[in-house]
């Protein structure tokens, strides 16, 4: 497996436990894909674990096609994605500190 790829799976394992302090704080979702999963669902964090496994089927298909340059670019979003997340829970812990 290539860095990318295993760099993806990391990502992804970091923005569902992210996600999850979100939810458990009170915080809303706001991507409309994990919403709409995690209220069909029969549990929110199965409807979580299918979006994240989608996903993770959709980056091997795209390492297996080649489109490692796709997934260089997809790991620099959810990079940004979880920075931005733990930046959001650092602010929520200060503000209700205050």
């Amino acid at each position: 497996m290539t860095t990318s790829l295993v760099l993806f799976g990391y990502f992804q394992l970091l923005d569902l436990l992210t996600t999850l302090v979100f939810l458990l704080s009170g915080m809303q979702e706001a991507n409309p894909i994990v919403l709409f999963a995690l209220r069909t669902a029969p549990n929110p964090l199965l409807g979580l674990l299918l979006v994240k496994l989608a996903a993770m089927g959709l980056a091997v298909y795209c390492w297996r096609l080649g489109r490692r340059g796709l997934l260089l670019r997809i790991n620099i979003m959810f990079a940004a994605l979880v920075s931005w997340n733990l930046f959001a829970l650092i602010l929520r812990v200060v503000d209700t500190a205050a």
